[in-house]
């Protein structure tokens, strides 16, 4: 079985959610003409349920950009597997 293509954009630390938000509805018109690939957008931690909901149903999947290993512990600031299954498809590790 052939793989299907995947494309994705990282966001990096751009955007807070009202403009990830409005990124992401700008999006929408040009995705479109994709619809043979599987396409991921990965916004900041902070954006991703916003970013979620406006594109639910749209076919393009949602990304992290980072993932803790653990699943729950003293780790400040990071995000753990279970914290993102609920979000997001995608994550970007290394």
């Amino acid at each position: 079985m052939a793989r299907r293509p995947l494309v994705a954009g990282n966001w990096k630390m751009h955007k807070t959610i009202p403009e990830a938000v409005g990124l992401a509805e700008a999006l929408l018109p040009g995705m479109e003409n994709l619809a043979s690939i599987d396409r991921v957008v990965c916004p900041p931690f902070v954006a991703l349920e916003a970013v979620s909901r406006r594109l639910r149903g749209t076919g393009i999947d949602i990304g992290a950009q980072n993932m803790h290993w653990e699943s729950q512990g003293a780790y400040t600031g990071e995000i753990s597997p279970p914290m993102l299954v609920d979000l997001c498809k995608y994550v970007i590790l290394g």
